[in-house]
């Protein structure tokens, strides 16, 4: 490739930082908050029909469900039920007590992390690429959310930006020889760590390779074996910490085998959903494979005078593998998994993204061009499948004129009615998966036929069931109890369909 080409094609691949910063310049606008605003440009014009949907993924509802009623009192894994890390609810009740609607003040939360996540992504990324390919490695992250079912209020929404920021950390630690600060340095990495642990398990996978990254700079600054035995004792403890702290509140209180059950142990118990799961997973990994292509066949771009470092792009190849690893090991290979890992792919991938090979460029479009169609796809078949806002507050009208104060059952459906009607909880075990699919029965510490036969016989003034059609993993047992209990003591008053199910509203007969 001639010099000429070479300066050609870089030019071609940098229009749209060069004409923002060309607009933004006499505003004098910073860099850093011009990259931040055509991020949060992005993410708004990618999810802006989103904003204000209470019912786009029943994680998100579950999770904002929770954290309200921590604010009244209630305790996690005591008396509402769940395995999530207590540091997701948390995360959750703090962005609920944001002034005016919960559902307005997670999402922006979760908008304000992408963005966040996207920027580190796009300064991790020049570490390997150009400045203009390195800012489209943080749009490839915002447009590919979406396509895994993350495009809100997921958990790898927030737990990314602490990894991505320890992640940054470890880049520059591993550039310094021999610097007095590395104890220090690693300490406050492993604390981020340590707190994305508490937002979601996994990232211990990252964790350990991240630890082991540092250990490997401070062997190459010949410390001696014994210091590097108690400094790798004392990452390890930093990043437990977060999770020790909960684990010392719950035991403080008298609850500490409800929650190492809860966090450790019933994710161990959960029944196989057989071909369910390697499904799934060829699926993602057909949808990852412009990142594959990017990653394994376009240049990789190395220039030590442009203020890259030679080790950087083992350290993010290493992160790239410790998070596919955690992913993999994991085996339920649920789409919003993939989350984790488009935070290493797309800094990897920024390379293609540079296009200076003229017979490499369509890998870098393909990417990008791949990502903006799934990000408008994937989020308006969930709207379609789950349904919009107006539909919902229909369908809540119908359940509040029955409620009369009491309380609802949602045997199957969305879980974002309790929430909104305010009702009392017939179970500890709200969650609709854990008492109507048989993977979740032998995996949540109580006996699910049981738990609903107390249900019923507590005569909720609602339930909720979707009419007969194709259902997910059932449990026929805990199913046919409800149906027996439907058609004896109870009368259907309506009929809904919220997006594509078709709800069927019970009241006791009169």
């Amino acid at each position: 490739m001639s010099d000429t080409g070479g300066v050609i094609g870089v030019r071609a691949a940098i229009p749209m930082p060069v004409r923002a910063a060309a607009v933004l310049r006499p505003l004098q606008i910073p860099d850093w908050l011009a990259t931040a605003l055509a991020y949060l440009c992005l993410v708004l014009l990618t999810r802006g029909f989103l904003i204000g949907n209470p019912v786009i993924h029943i994680d998100e509802q579950f999770y904002l469900f929770v954290a309200e009623r921590m604010r009244d009192g209630a305790i996690p894994y005591v008396d509402i039920w769940d395995r999530k890390p207590i540091g997701l609810f948390l995360v959750y009740e703090a962005l609920s007590l944001i002034p005016g609607d919960p559902v307005l003040g997670y999402q922006a939360g979760a908008i304000l992390a992408t963005m966040g996540t996207a920027m580190v992504i796009a300064r991790l990324a020049r570490e390997i690429a150009s400045p203009a390919a390195a800012w489209q490695a943080g749009v490839a992250y915002i447009l590919f959310m979406p396509a895994f079912n993350a495009a809100m209020g997921q958990a790898p929404v927030f737990y990314n930006l602490f990894v991505a920021l320890a992640a940054l950390g470890v880049v520059d630690t591993v550039k310094k020889y021999e610097s007095d600060a590395l104890i220090w340095r690693g300490c406050a990495i492993m604390l981020l760590l340590g707190l994305a642990i508490q937002i979601k398990y996994t990232v211990v996978f990252e964790g350990m390779a991240f630890g082991l990254i540092l250990l490997s700079r401070a062997f190459a600054d010949v410390w001696s074996y014994r210091r590097l035995a108690a400094v790798a004792v004392l990452w390890m403890a930093v990043a437990l910490l977060p999770t020790a702290a909960a684990a010392a509140w719950y035991a403080a209180h008298g609850y500490l085998d409800q929650f190492v059950y809860a966090n450790f142990l019933s994710i161990f118990e959960r029944e196989s959903d057989g071909w369910r799961a390697p499904w799934r997973l060829t699926k993602e990994m057909a949808a990852l494979l412009p990142f594959w292509f990017a990653i394994f066949r376009a240049p990789k771009l190395f220039d030590a005078t442009d203020g890259q470092h030679p080790r950087s792009h083992a350290v993010l190849k290493v992160w790239g593998m410790a998070a596919f690893a955690g992913f993999i090991l994991f085996g339920t290979w649920y789409d919003h998994y993939v989350a984790p890992l488009l935070v290493p792919l797309s800094i990897l991938a920024a390379p293609a993204l540079a296009r200076i090979v003229p017979s490499e460029r369509g890998i870098g479009r393909f990417l990008l061009g791949f990502g903006a169609l799934a990000s408008v796809v994937v989020p308006g078949f969930q709207v379609w499948k789950h349904g919009t806002a107006g539909q919902y507050e229909r369908m809540q009208a119908l359940i509040e004129r029955e409620m009369r104060g009491g309380c609802l059952y949602i045997y199957e459906g969305e879980l974002a009615f309790y929430r909104t009607t305010n009702s009392c909880l017939p179970t500890t075990r709200i969650f609709p998966n854990h008492l109507n699919t048989f993977v979740e029965a032998p995996a949540i510490g109580v006996d699910p036929v049981s738990e609903v036969r107390k249900v019923l016989a507590s005569k909720p003034d609602v339930i909720l069931m979707w009419a007969p059609a194709r259902l997910y993993l059932p449990n026929h047992e805990t199913r046919r109890i409800v149906t027996a209990t439907l058609q004896q003591d109870y009368e259907r008053y309506a009929s809904f369909t919220l997006g594509t199910r078709v709800y069927w509203l019970y009241r006791p007969r009169r």
